[in-house]
């Protein structure tokens, strides 16, 4: 396999988890308040949302660069 099957593969791949998922989140740890010895913080879970347009672009560039690096 060359790159460009590699490259294309990892497009589709993660166009496909793209459209299944709709995006993901994580947790950030913030501190909020520092009385001396003491530290107070606050876990704030955050989304990202991966648009449907972007994955279904990446699904189809991918599949492009399939067709032409099969080409050569």
């Amino acid at each position: 396999m060359n790159g460009a099957k590699i490259l294309g593969i990892i497009l589709i791949l993660a166009g496909v988890l793209g459209v299944a998922t709709g995006g993901f989140s994580f947790t950030q740890e913030t501190h909020k308040a520092s009385l001396g010895p003491i530290n107070l913080s606050v876990a704030e879970e955050k989304k990202v949302n991966i648009p449907l347009w972007a994955s279904i672009a990446a699904i189809v560039a991918g599949a492009a660069v399939l067709v032409v690096g099969s080409k050569r």
